[in-house]
């Protein structure tokens, strides 16, 4: 089992930055890539991007190029979602998820969340 916990959440005025950090404890070397969703009121969940353990790929949903980069700090079992010029619209709940090695298309372990508001 991988257990994920998110870290870094809160207020921020529109045009600011935030990192979030995702821990991971456990069995950390199954897992094949990291990914970060967010979830807003009354909305699905939505994929904003991933990298690989390796760190050799990642990839964005296009509402959040160039503005969010996700890094990992493999020594720590650590991964980043630094965010800048940060938009109300940003304002979700932020998840990381974990893929494993055998099941690299499913994210099969989830952390609990971390509340990031934006205000204009």
């Amino acid at each position: 089992q991988v257990q994920l916990v998110e870290s870094g959440g809160g207020l921020v005025q529109a045009g600011g930055s935030l990192r979030l950090s995702c821990a991971a404890s456990g069995r950390t070397f199954s897992v094949y890539k990291v990914g970060w969703f967010r979830q807003a009121p009354g909305k699905d969940r939505v994929f904003v991007g991933y990298i690989t353990w390796s760190g050799r790929s990642r990839s964005y949903a296009d509402s959040v190029k160039g503005r969010f980069t996700i890094s990992r700090d493999n020594a720590k079992n650590t991964v980043y979602l630094q965010m800048n010029s940060l938009k109300p619209e940003d304002t979700a709940v932020y998840y990381c998820a974990g893929a494993a090695s055998w099941s690299p298309s499913e994210y099969t372990y989830w952390g609990q969340g971390t509340q990031v508001t934006v205000s204009s």
